[in-house]
């Protein structure tokens, strides 16, 4: 028994010095990880959890594990560690990995270009491009290192007008905000984007960045062209995390969106507008992540994670004394319930809203913005001013009085109205024709020249109106045209 033992020991000692020699000419050959850069193994595959047994105890939470076989590069994303044992995520698909492959720490960890060069350019969440085109200096920067401190922050914002005077006058910006976008397909929610993007660049000179998460490919590529058509895509930037695509990469999207914002404001100066599509889709990501490493959620099945997730998010979105980041971020409502945690957790940090409405748009009436639903921190006196806060109020007035009469119209005719009703009916139709404006972006499908109206002018037109001033014009000739008095 002796002898056959040695026997065995002698043929296993060869077979590893065959392994062995083999493994050192892989390694020449091919691209794999030398001996002296190995901090782990593969000890676990399954779709969204790789386990990695580490050696070195210098790995820590959102590093970046590389594993190399041949020409294939596939990198994990840490989010947990237990002990040695570290859980990652994989950027891609798992196809292909093997139980006990080498990994190493990818220095710097999560990257993306940070400099000029980031402009007209479409990014992946990680950080490539998926666009075609390249990047002549790789100048980087990791998607998590900025956080604002309190000295930094300036709170004393000042007022973002976009020259387009639904929004302008209903729901007012001011740097740094944080507005929600709600509306669904077919309302004018991209031609809205657009115009405002077109506006803000056109005063300010400042560039912006579309963040797409959970995107469909179908739309992501209709976007990109619309805004090339638009002569709009050199003037931002953008960053897809496509639906078709993991959770990781889709959970990736906001943060390396953020950081080519950050750029714009913080090395560039800008007031940067920043357009998220969709960020409950960051959430679902996060909670497909925390069911797969076993976590317990909380109540409809979201992480206990889920608020710090998103404050990490909302909280980078702010003023400082030379720039500002802006940001409008569409928001799907499940099951149409405004009281869901998510939906809760998201509005918490917003500033107000913009609600664009089928019904609306239905009528003809463009941009198709529902001013019931539409609403903002900043129409406040001591903010806006005394006389926009009280021609808001006084317009929400007007309009909510002409659904009512509407209603009763339909039923005894408009013959039956009081001589109040009447006025109010009919300057309500003024006022709700005149808050439409032709657009820059749709100028080639309308044939209207698209046009800015300054605030001032705004409050003046709508003043006009609800004193009589245009009682006697006809309320068609209100319709998608600029200021009033000029």
């Amino acid at each position: 028994m002796k002898g056959v033992d040695r026997t065995m020991e002698k043929t296993t000692k060869a077979v590893k010095n065959k392994a062995n020699e083999k493994k050192t000419n892989v390694n020449a050959s091919e691209n794999k990880i030398s001996e002296d850069k190995i901090i782990g193994k593969i000890i676990g595959i399954s779709e969204l959890n790789v386990k990695i047994l580490l050696f070195e105890n210098n790995v820590k939470i959102n590093d970046i594990l590389v594993y190399r076989e041949g020409d294939e590069v596939r990198k994990f994303e840490v989010v947990q560690i237990d002990n040695n044992i570290a859980s990652t995520v994989p950027f891609d698909r798992v196809i292909g990995l093997k139980k006990g492959g080498s990994v190493e720490l990818q220095e710097g960890g999560l990257k993306i270009q940070y400099s000029d060069e980031i402009l007209g350019k479409v990014f992946n969440p990680y950080g490539g491009l998926i666009d075609h085109s390249t990047i002549k200096k790789v100048q980087e920067r990791n998607v998590y290192s900025r956080k604002l401190s309190f000295k930094e922050i300036n709170i004393n914002n000042e007022p973002l007008w976009t020259g387009i005077k639904a929004l302008d006058f209903f729901a007012p910006l001011q740097k740094g905000f944080k507005m929600g976008l709600l509306g669904g397909a077919g309302v004018g929610k991209t031609v809205l984007i657009k115009e405002i993007i077109n506006n803000v660049y056109k005063r300010l000179k400042s560039n912006a960045v579309f963040i797409g998460i959970g995107e469909r490919s179908r739309e992501g590529k209709e976007l990109i062209d619309e805004m090339e058509e638009s002569k709009l895509l050199d003037k931002m930037s953008m960053v897809f995390g496509q639906m078709g695509e993991n959770p990781c990469s889709r959970s990736k999207s906001v943060y390396s969106g953020l950081t080519l914002a950050e750029y714009l404001r913080d090395e560039k100066d800008q007031d940067v507008l920043v357009f998220i599509d969709n960020i409950y889709r960051f959430i679902q990501a996060k909670s497909e992540i925390s069911t797969e490493m076993k976590r317990v959620p909380i109540e409809n099945g979201y992480p206990t994670t889920m608020v710090s997730d998103i404050t990490d998010v909302e909280e980078r979105i702010n003023s400082t004394e030379n720039g500002s980041i802006t940001s409008f971020q569409a928001i799907y409502i499940p099951a149409d319930d405004i009281t869901d945690e998510a939906v809760q957790a998201v509005t918490t940090h917003l500033d107000g809203q913009v609600v664009l409405d089928r019904k609306v748009a239905e009528k003809g009436l463009y941009p198709a913005i529902n001013v019931f639903k539409t609403n903002s921190k900043s129409v406040d006196p001591e903010i806006v001013g005394e006389k926009h806060y009280e021609l808001v109020q006084e317009t929400l007035r007007y309009l909510a009085r002409y659904e009512e009469l509407e209603e009763i119209i339909a039923v005894l005719g408009i013959d039956e109205l009081s001589e109040e009703d009447k006025m109010i009916f009919f300057r309500s139709r003024k006022l709700r024709n005149y808050f439409t404006q032709p657009m820059f972006v749709s100028e080639n499908y309308t044939g209207i020249k698209g046009v800015m109206v300054d605030i001032k002018d705004t409050l003046i037109d709508v003043e006009a109106i609800i004193n009589g001033e245009y009682d006697d014009v006809d309320e068609s000739k209100l319709l998608f045209r600029g200021s009033l008095h000029e």
